[in-house]
């Protein structure tokens, strides 16, 4: 009698039912359950447990939970149900708000599938492996049971279909930092930076999520060949900000200018009354520019030159000589510095020194040579 009943009750149910029911027994590959305000026993596959593959039905519900069910088949004194139907039309709405509104959520890594990553929103969502993160990686094993934010990139629900991407998420939040780090930067600026990047023409430097380029010029305030010669990937750098380009994302910066100056301390690199060694830079009318130290140029008046007179430096001087000369005056403030070749010379024979007499001024007189010498005896 019992047994008519059961298939009367039975049979008052339809495919598509939505029913709710407590978990009387778990097994293996299926869940019993006892329909509420009703004697009658339900069965859940396990492949009806989840949207996800799950190898036993435990690692899903307990004995004494109470489950939302749909109706999939109607037996004879039993109904086959399915929790995985329910869960997803509930996630599917809930997922296409997400979607439209570009929503971003955490969720944990259920499993990891060749070709990407596998996650459970009530349905199966699928990261690919090029939406994982905005760098290669190799192998995946280690992100199982990580939770990561993710944004929904392609949902369709007839085809079961939900794509995820956690790239996005990170491609947008680094965006946003280069956006505030942008606004953030002014000229003048001394900060902290690495070096990313090398190139013929400069090095690229990560100043917080946003890469500003050192020309080489302003690498060193000596002559710079390779920017290798000077600074390595990965290294750690202070730079000025010398420009900032908002509408084209550029930024100018400087290494030179955090460093100390040529004429940083050169009264006491280059004293009054020192004797230094330099080289012809620069030949004027007036006289030469001789470079003493890395950036540091002095000039010897025309008069400083030589003891006989000339009429232009380039008489005794040419441009990439070493020559020896004596600093008489220094003047930091101004980054000025006056030396002398001719001070060294009073130790030599004049003579004996490598000058270049042009044609015309070969004509001279013997006395005239003598004169300057008795001269020189007398000091």
């Amino acid at each position: 009698m019992s047994e008519d009943l059961n298939q009367v009750e039975v049979k008052s149910f339809e495919i598509g039912d939505k029913v709710t029911g407590q978990v009387t027994k778990v097994e293996e590959k299926q869940v019993l359950v006892n329909l509420q305000d009703s004697k009658l026993d339900g069965i859940i596959p396990i492949s009806e447990l989840s949207s996800l593959h799950i190898e036993k039905a435990s690692d899903v519900v307990s004995e004494g939970d109470s489950l939302e069910l749909e109706v999939l088949k109607v037996e004879e004194d039993a109904l086959i149900l399915s929790k995985r139907k329910v869960d997803a039309e509930k996630a599917w709405d809930h997922l296409e708000k997400k979607f439209h509104d570009g929503d971003i959520f955490e969720t944990e890594v259920k499993d990891v599938v060749k070709g990407g990553l596998v996650v459970d929103l009530g349905v199966r969502g699928f990261v690919p492996a090029s939406l994982v993160e905005p760098f290669f990686v190799e192998d995946f094993s280690d992100y199982k049971g990580r939770k990561l934010t993710f944004k929904i990139v392609e949902l369709d629900k007839e085809k079961n279909r939900l794509i995820l991407s956690h790239r996005a998420v990170v491609e947008a939040e680094k965006g946003k930092q280069k956006q505030n780090r942008l606004e953030s930067l002014q000229v003048g600026q001394v900060i902290d930076g690495v070096v990313q990047r090398i190139t013929d023409f400069g090095a690229f430097v990560d100043i917080g999520g946003i890469d500003g380029l050192v020309h080489i010029s302003q690498l060193s305030y000596d002559h710079v060949d390779k920017p290798t010669d000077v600074v390595q990937e990965g290294q750690n750098v202070k730079v000025k900000v010398l420009n900032v380009d908002r509408d084209n994302e550029r930024i100018s910066l400087s290494i030179k200018e955090t460093l100390p100056g040529p004429w940083s301390n050169i009264s006491e690199r280059a004293p009054k009354g020192s004797e230094l060694t330099g080289t012809v830079k620069r030949l004027v009318s007036y006289g030469a520019f001789v470079e003493v130290l890395p950036g540091v140029e002095g000039l010897v008046h025309i008069s400083q030159i030589a003891h006989k007179h000339i009429g232009t430096p380039h008489e005794v001087l040419k441009e990439g000589q070493e020559v020896k000369v004596k600093v008489l005056d220094v003047n930091e403030q101004d980054q000025r510095l006056s030396l002398s070749i001719k001070e060294l010379l009073e130790k030599d024979v004049e003579e004996n020194l490598d000058f270049v007499l042009p044609e015309e001024s070969k004509g001279f007189q013997l006395g005239e040579v003598i004169g300057d010498k008795l001269k020189n005896l007398k000091k």
